[in-house]
């Protein structure tokens, strides 16, 4: 357990940032599974309203640190593109 005040100020400091992260992952992880459900179900007009709601979601997450910049990236690159093979078909 922490001793110094400022110790136990950085813990509690990092049980915060945990939380606001678990929070965010969960709203990424969320959204993308349920546009890759729709996708899968053929409601591409649905998963295009959500598009830019996941697109959103990605880029505040990698503009905080939460996640790499280029993981948001592949991560919009390969939703677009799968919903894009879907729609030709």
């Amino acid at each position: 357990m922490a001793i110094t005040k400022s110790a136990k100020k950085a813990l509690r400091q990092s049980i915060g940032r945990r939380a606001r992260n678990i929070i965010y992952k969960d709203k990424i992880k969320n959204l993308v599974k349920k546009a890759r459900i729709l996708v899968s179900e053929k409601k591409i007009e649905e998963v295009k309203k959500i598009l830019p709601e996941v697109y959103q979601i990605l880029d505040k997450a990698a503009k905080v640190g939460l996640i790499k910049k280029n993981t948001a990236a592949r991560k919009k690159s390969r939703l677009t593109k799968l919903i894009d093979r879907n729609t030709t078909e």
